[in-house]
């Protein structure tokens, strides 16, 4: 598990890349709880992502990168994988899911990237492998390495910074590293804190694990909720949540897309999915009573889908 040493290194390796994103209060009618926003939808590549990445490819040698990099990602992590390889020139590859959204795959082709598409159960086993045949390069894992954690991590020390007497904390949940990597800062400075992953309904892998004391596989269905959910948790990031999280909380694609809406409304931002996933568990008062922060992971997402959704639907 990473430290408050590890995490620290990581906020010199990113400052002047990432942005520290602000935190605001999100007024909410009918809702108890005192809600906080971290807008990590306004960093450079519209998520999170980039801090992981600037954190695992800024500690990364020249040697060890000469023959470029390449990641698994629906689309953010591979955003901040190429965003750095661009400003670093060297070569980026991406293994993207069939499935992956036309808005990041834009991104990433804007951005340099070679894009690589498979089927999506494949490509969940590339998280567990990192390999896929015919790709040379440094591997940066989207959740789990330490590095790109500890870069997440600083999501952690900047909301105590901004918010110190937060009851709660709660995060989407993916892979894991964004959620651990917070934990992990949050635990060390401020333990009293509850911490809670976010997931969709239509793949919840976490809180179905939780409930059998063991990972355990779920059925996985695609949903504009992209940037999280997935069939299974993997092994070395359940045995992180029994250290660091409080539990996982579920949210309904109806509930989810009233988040994004309500998001784009009060603070005239755009959230993803995923982005609004830790909202969307709040306003059900999943999260509990207090000072409850929202960590919204990102704002990528297609633009028909946000007219459906701020239309009132659910795409």
């Amino acid at each position: 598990m990473i430290g408050l040493r590890e995490i620290e290194a990581a906020r010199e390796r990113i400052a002047g890349i990432a942005l520290r994103t602000p935190l605001v209060r999100l007024r909410l009618e009918g809702v108890a709880n005192e809600v906080f926003l971290k807008l990590e939808n306004l960093q450079p590549i519209g998520s999170f992502k980039i801090r992981g990445a600037s954190s695992f490819m800024g500690a990364a040698s020249p040697a060890d990168l000469a023959k470029g990099v390449w990641t698994a990602s629906a689309g953010n992590m591979a955003q901040g994988v190429a965003w750095n390889a661009q400003r670093l020139g060297i070569a980026c590859t991406v293994v993207v899911p069939e499935t992956a959204p036309r808005a990041k795959l834009d991104a990433i082709a804007r951005l340099g990237g070679r894009i690589v598409p498979i089927p999506v159960l494949e490509w969940f086993d590339v998280f567990e492998t990192r390999r896929h045949g015919g790709i040379e390069g440094l591997f940066v894992h989207a959740f789990s390495d330490p590095l790109v954690m500890a870069g997440n991590g600083t999501i952690g020390l900047e909301v105590l910074e901004d918010l110190p007497d937060c009851d709660a904390i709660v995060i989407p949940w993916g892979g894991g590293g964004l959620a651990c990597g917070i934990a992990a800062a949050v635990r060390a400075r401020a333990p009293r804190v509850r911490i809670f992953a976010a997931e969709v309904e239509t793949a919840a892998p976490l809180s179905a694990s939780l409930r059998a004391g063991t990972p355990t596989p779920v059925d996985y269905r695609a949903s504009f909720v992209d940037g999280i959910g997935a069939p299974r948790v993997y092994p070395e990031m359940f045995e992180l949540v029994a250290k660091l999280l409080d539990g996982a909380l579920v949210s309904s694609l109806s509930e989810i897309a009233a988040a994004v809406r309500l998001i784009a409304e009060r603070t005239h931002t755009i959230a993803e999915g995923a982005g609004a996933a830790a909202l969307a568990a709040t306003m059900a008062g999943r999260a509990g009573p207090g000072r409850v922060v929202c960590i919204v992971s990102g704002g990528n997402i297609d633009g028909h889908k946000v007219a459906k959704i701020l239309e009132g639907e659910v795409p």
